[in-house]
């Protein structure tokens, strides 16, 4: 049975030589001669680092189109590194590698996998009933992975990580700041967000600079996991101190959003990290504790989350919104939608109608139910299986599996040495669960704000992965 799991997560998948007898091989290296003479390529993956970070420092703050050219240069810039590959480069030496050996960007099974996935939509694009529209979703998915790929690369250098992070922190805590300003100034929703019937149509819902709540909740998940994180990674007691105040800025920031898809993705968030951050700490524990930390723990979590709902008026009543069923108007919105793409998934089975919001738009009005337009299918599960089809689905839910299971294995060995490194990636697969959580029943997730932290959590993961060869002579 455990073989069977470890074919099925590409665990034991001899990537390296396969990669090395395909003709992907020789798409790498033709320029390496170039690159073994340039000075400037001597800081590649420095480079690299700074255009990542270009991303999440400006992704809240300006027009997608701006994320766009960042992405596009981001790709460009990996596909230089590429074709530039010195095959005897190293990994980035650091305390869980202590042997360098060489391993080429596409050496990982969730390259792979993302590799198959971009490969069931560009099927999906050529099969779609709307080519064209379908053609403009295809580019704005291929430039997420690029980007996925060139974030893969860099992380593999702790430094640049730290680095990564800490500026996506920092943009986000200056985002929770002018939320927490919108709360106390107060500011007019720029949308009909909630129900006019409710007790909550004249209350606040904070957006900050990205123009809507449950979008700011989305972006804000990763940085509360990444925060809490802070906390135990960073050294000195004035960075843990940021740390915390970016923890409860940032917790209160999502909290007044009033996202109910942002609670529940911030509560599996969270779960999930207490849950890995037990497992982590468990050995160095008395046996009581190793038994009973985490229930106590989560225990704690629980009532002081019930609380909140009984004592504070506001969240009683949003959190009361989300069991009314059809009775709230958001709900009966999203119901309808979802009944719409359902029919719209039956008539397309196999490979969808093709990715993106623009050929959403072009099919959606064929069976919408009158005065409920929408922008996507309001649910990743959905989205991805009518973009995509039941194969692209599979490649889907496939990547999420090997993706989960990679991070699981390195968590593993990271934990054994004590690398506090591994804290980074136990935020990563948290956020990961928190987005997909609240990506349910959402749409916040094909916004260029949070879908560069969605392909961020892959890129991490990736980022730490060690072949088994590699890792049997480090033993």
């Amino acid at each position: 049975m455990n073989s069977v799991w470890q074919t099925l997560t590409l665990s034991t998948l001899p990537l390296q030589q396969w990669l090395n007898a395909s003709y992907i091989h020789y798409l790498v290296g033709p320029l390496r001669q170039w690159r073994r003479g340039s000075r400037l390529m001597s800081w590649a993956d420095e480079i690299g680092g700074v255009l990542v970070m270009l991303v999440f420092a400006l992704a809240p703050f300006v027009n997608n189109e701006l994320v766009a050219v960042l992405l596009a240069a981001c790709g460009a810039y990996w596909i230089l590194l590429t074709l530039s590959e010195d095959e005897q480069a190293a990994l980035p030496s650091d305390q869980y590698t202590p042997h360098p050996a060489p391993r080429t960007p596409l050496a990982t099974p969730i390259h792979f996998l993302v590799l198959l996935y971009w490969s069931a939509v560009s099927i999906a694009t050529a099969m779609s009933p709307v080519k064209k529209a379908a053609f403009v979703g295809w580019q704005k998915l291929t430039l997420y992975l690029l980007f996925f790929a060139l974030v893969a690369r860099v992380l593999r250098s702790p430094k640049i990580r730290s680095w990564v992070i800490t500026v996506y922190l920092l943009a986000a805590l200056a985002v929770s700041v002018y939320g927490l300003q919108q709360w106390f100034s107060g500011t007019a929703a720029l949308a009909t967000w909630v129900d006019p019937a409710s007790p909550l149509s004249k209350t606040t819902r904070v957006y900050s600079y990205l123009g809507n709540p449950n979008l700011l909740a989305g972006y804000l998940i990763p940085a509360i996991a990444f925060s809490i994180a802070a906390v135990f990674v960073w050294q000195s007691w004035m960075q843990k101190a940021l740390a915390a105040v970016m923890v409860i800025v940032n917790s209160v920031c999502l909290a007044l959003t009033f996202s109910r898809g942002g609670w529940i993705g911030i509560v599996v968030a969270v779960a999930v990290l207490l849950l890995l951050l037990a497992h982590w700490w468990s050995i160095y524990l008395p046996r009581f504790w190793q038994t009973w930390a985490l229930p106590i723990v989560l225990a704690s979590a629980a009532v002081v989350v019930v609380l909140a709902v009984i004592v504070v008026e506001p969240l009683r009543d949003r959190v009361g919104s989300m069991f009314a069923g059809r009775g709230d108007s958001s709900n009966n919105f999203r119901i309808n939608v979802w009944m719409a793409v359902i029919e719209m998934i039956k008539d397309h089975p196999i490979w969808g109608i093709g990715p993106g919001n623009v050929a959403f738009n072009k099919i959606y009005p064929l069976y919408m139910k009158a005065r409920y337009s929408a922008l996507s299918a309001y649910s990743i599960l959905l989205e991805v299986i009518l973009e995509a089809g039941i194969i692209g689905f599979t490649c889907f839910v496939w990547l999420l599996l090997v993706t989960v299971t990679q991070g699981w294995n390195a968590i593993q060995r990271l934990r054994q040495v004590g690398n506090r490194d591994g804290l980074w990636l136990i935020a990563a697969i948290a956020s990961l669960f928190g987005m997909i959580a609240h990506g349910l029943v959402d749409t916040v997730l094909y916004r260029p704000e949070v879908n560069t932290l969605w392909w961020l959590m892959f890129g991490m993961i990736a980022s730490y992965y060690m072949p088994k060869e590699l890792e049997a002579r480090n033993e």
